[in-house]
């Protein structure tokens, strides 16, 4: 029989009970009104199929072009971490020019990394919901200028001091937090799910450890052969490389436009209030965090700064609750996707802690130059790989709950290695193993956690998915350091005992990850109780 016209039965309905099916997009009788469901199989056929090619984008037939497209939606993931690499690999250097002292100065030097890290998980709230609404590829673009043109004033902030090379690092971040969300939702919407979809992620994942070894090398070479500000100068000529790539490789991006959005203005449907509130909670509450190390707590603003943090969040949750279009749906969240997430948050925010108090453990310590310390730490690059591709390997045959136990896993113990560290070890001992084993952590939890909630969201909410989960990979970063920074301000006796105040640092960052396998274990046990 011949196919009779959508429209024909009544196209607002039967797009906005489309609009309700899972992620895959696949419609059976059950998920249509009542009066729709006795229609012809193929006539649900073909409504699904129309559906899948207005929300998907096409990605390129031939191989060489898919690898490019997909090699270039990875660039944003490699230059967000190579971004946070070029402070933390060369922090010392950067202090010295601003006559701060690498040791009653630490935590000041760990503003370099907290501060990016702060907005790159906090305006990703906004960034992937602007992209579902606006179009995901002007985003991407846009956020690869700005981080070139902050990248750049960045450089000349060497002729100020650190509170404008400071702000010159949250500015920074901005970049990336357009760049990450809409280029996963890109992906998830060229991507059905399966096999191939699981391996792309995989690899978007796997481009954060080899972006932080090329950023850390990088940086080292330049700042000891050169001038550090010509590491943010080369980031600047990058990130404009990569806008014109992403300009021509990506295929147009349509914003997805439903029947109730037209009855929606654009500060509605990208919902304003709660943005702005979200984004203001998130960064007061993280501020706090990562000042004390430096005022101290008993300072007046510090605690009255966390208060108020607090009390902006309370507000954005109301808003949310009440809003047509709220910036994040907590009625859409099943708690696979709640669980799933914190899991990330525990075990990101210990990596953050690792990373950087170890880089200072070496450097201070065991007297190693940034160089040799970024050389040690390349093993991440090719651990990374591996953990990824594992990972998109067996996502379709164990559970995403085994997944995160065995990532969650991986960071309790490569944490623990690095937390009990001997001044003057050799690398080889617990230095190399850590490292072999942390990025299995990374790079198991991020593309699990990446899938799941794509997954679980439609085509019209895949930016959303992507902003949950780079928002709480990259602000649990900065809040984690805040945690640790004020662990280790209390112990190290006025920076007398370092030692002291870097295993601190490091327990705390072992607590976090302990609590990231207890939530595994949550998972798991929640998802075995379903079956």
């Amino acid at each position: 029989m011949s196919t009779p016209c959508p429209q024909a039965y009544g196209a607002r309905e039967l797009r906005t009970s489309l609009d309700m099916t899972t992620a895959d997009e696949s419609l059976t009788a059950r998920d249509l009104p009542s009066q729709y469901r006795h229609r012809d199989k193929e006539d649900m056929d073909e409504l699904s199929r129309i559906k899948r090619a207005e929300s998907s984008i096409p990605y390129p037939s031939t191989l060489p072009r898919e690898a490019i497209f997909v090699a270039v939606l990875c660039s944003a993931q490699l230059m967000t971490q190579a971004g946070l690499a070029i402070s933390i690999a060369p922090m010392h250097i950067i202090g010295q020019s601003f006559d701060i002292s690498p040791v009653a100065g630490g935590s000041q030097l760990s503003w370099f990394s907290a501060a990016y890290s702060l907005t790159v998980g906090t305006f990703i709230l906004i960034a992937g919901r602007l992209g579902d609404v606006l179009g995901h590829k002007i985003f991407f673009v846009a956020g690869f200028v700005w981080f070139g043109l902050w990248s750049l004033i960045a450089g000349i902030a060497v002729y100020s001091g650190p509170i404008l090379f400071d702000f010159c690092r949250a500015m920074q971040g901005i970049g990336p937090a357009f760049l990450l969300p809409n280029a996963l939702a890109i992906l998830g919407r060229s991507y059905e799910p399966g096999r191939r979809q699981e391996m792309v992620f995989s690899l978007f994942g796997a481009t954060a450890p080899g972006g932080f070894v090329l950023g850390a090398v990088f940086s080292s070479l330049l700042s000891e052969l050169a001038w550090w500000p010509w590491a943010y100068w080369s980031m600047c000529f990058a990130c404009l490389i990569f806008a014109i790539a992403g300009f021509l490789v990506i295929p147009p991006t349509p914003a997805l436009e439903y029947d109730d959005d037209k009855e929606s203005s654009i500060w509605s449907r990208v919902d304003a209030a709660g943005g702005v509130t979200g984004v203001s909670a998130l960064v007061v509450f993280n501020f706090a965090w990562n000042q004390a190390p430096v005022v101290g707590w008993p300072t007046p603003y510090t605690y009255i700064t966390l208060v108020v943090g607090i009390v902006v969040f309370v507000a954005f949750i109301l808003i949310e609750r009440h809003v047509a279009h709220p910036l994040i749906p907590f009625g859409v969240l099943q708690i696979d996707s709640v669980l799933a997430l914190a899991c990330i948050s525990a075990g990101w925010s210990s990596f953050g802690i690792f990373v950087l108090y170890l880089w200072n453990f070496l450097m201070l310590l065991n007297k190693q130059s940034p160089l040799l310390t970024s050389a040690q730490f390349s093993v991440v690059a090719v651990s990374g790989l591996c953990a990824a591709l594992t990972t998109g390997l067996i996502l379709s045959r164990i559970k995403a709950s085994t997944v995160m136990l065995i990532a969650m896993t991986a960071f309790a113990v490569g944490g623990t290695l690095l937390a009990t560290l001997p001044v003057g070890q050799t690398y080889w001992a617990q230095v190399f193993v850590g490292l072999i084993i942390l990025p299995w952590g990374m790079d198991m939890s991020f593309p699990a956690g990446c899938i799941l909630l794509s997954r679980a969201m439609t085509k019209r909410h895949q930016g959303l998915a992507a902003s949950l989960v780079n928002t709480v990979v990259n602000y649990s970063i900065s809040i984690g350091l805040g945690f640790a920074g004020t662990v280790e301000y209390n112990v190290n006796d006025g920076g007398k005992d370092i030692i002291a105040g870097f295993r601190g640092a490091w327990y705390t960052g072992v607590g976090l990850a302990g609590l990231g396998v207890v939530v595994a274990l949550t998972f798991v046990c929640s998802e075995r109780l379903r079956r």
